[in-house]
């Protein structure tokens, strides 16, 4: 999720553990905590593009993590004041749960988190996007309400639970979002005798109403869109052809082989400006609610060289994005026909 929700998280986390002891500091501390496993971007940004993506949400996003940096942590920050009001156990547990909390919350992203690290499996429910003001929002407001309460105050502590219950309940209502979503996109592939080797659906950005997925066939994909509140499940598809033939003679290239395992085979290719684009579909289309460019979010250019090839990732300018913006609200309102 994106830096402001995991900070929200790893506050209320550390008030839930530590607040009625330690006031504010909980919540300080809890949201330094909550953030910690983002640091990872930070030796990302001297690495090459498969190394980076590799490591994003890899180690860091570990319970094993967790388990390690807690107590280092508990043991340096109560060494930092002099009035020590918890315990180096109390500490480490402020700081176990804000750090554990957050790749547990990731999980629901479509990018998904190394959580059971070294093991190279990446969980991802995808029933939430990275951003999402739903689930924001309220968790929020209910926590800067908190800052204002005195520490041992009833009502301080109800109010950060509050905030964890609605925030915890809006996660599971999205995987409820997810499963129906599944079964009308299943409903359609049936009714329209498509064969397919595997789809995968997610939300689009900052709702849990309208949902895309991606539908692999034999020499294509089919990537689909259905609202909540459309009336018609006749659903449109648009066909993307693999062309992983392109990529044929490069198989044997470790930074290959990697970025197809990062896609988990959710990616196309193009032939174009005498290197091969490879579209990971598993981020969609910028703007594919509508007829309209067919500019994907995460585009990565293979270069043939003479020393090898070259990797790095296409820039999106997101010139225009008020538009897009107005175009998704007008699909998730749903459409009466196709």
């Amino acid at each position: 999720m994106d830096s402001l929700t995991q900070i929200v998280l790893g506050g209320a986390v550390g008030e839930a553990v530590l607040g009625k002891k330690i006031g504010n500091k909980a919540i300080l501390w809890g949201a330094i905590g909550g953030t910690i496993p983002d640091l990872d971007t930070i030796p990302g940004q001297f690495m090459d593009i498969v190394s980076r993506l590799d490591i994003h949400r890899g180690f860091s996003h570990s319970i094993i993590f967790a388990i390690l940096i807690a107590p280092i942590l508990g043991y340096l920050v109560r060494k930092l004041y002099k009035k020590k009001e918890a315990t180096n156990w109390e500490w480490t547990q402020l700081f176990f749960w804000s750090i554990f909390t957050h790749p547990l919350l990731d999980i629901f992203t479509t990018w998904g988190t190394q959580f059971f690290w070294p093991f190279e499996w990446r969980i991802a429910i995808q029933s939430i996007f990275v951003i999402d003001p739903v689930y924001t929002l309220p968790f929020l407001l209910c926590l800067l309400i908190v800052l204002f309460l005195n520490r041992k105050s009833n009502a301080r502590r109800k109010i950060n639970r509050i905030g964890l219950i609605i925030s915890s309940a809006y996660l599971a209502l999205s995987v409820i979002f997810k499963l129906y979503a599944d079964s009308v996109f299943e409903g359609f592939l049936k009714k329209e005798e498509i064969v397919y080797s595997q789809f995968e659906s997610r939300p689009t950005p900052l709702n849990t109403i309208l949902w895309t997925a991606n539908i692999e066939r034999e020499k294509d994909f089919l990537i689909s869109y259905y609202s909540f509140f459309d009336e018609d499940k006749n659903l449109l598809t648009k066909s993307f052809f693999k062309n992983h033939e392109l990529l044929y003679p490069y198989r044997n290239d470790a930074d290959i082989e990697k970025l197809i395992f990062l896609t988990k085979g959710y990616y196309i290719l193009e032939a174009k400006e005498d290197a091969i684009w490879m579209h990971d579909l598993r981020f969609g289309l910028l703007d594919g609610f509508y007829e309209g460019k067919d500019e994907f979010v995460f585009t990565y250019i293979i270069e043939p060289k003479e020393d090898g090839l070259y990797i790095h990732q296409k820039e999106n300018s997101f010139e225009g994005m008020q538009d897009v913006m107005g175009k998704l609200w007008d699909r998730i309102i749903g459409i009466k026909s196709f």
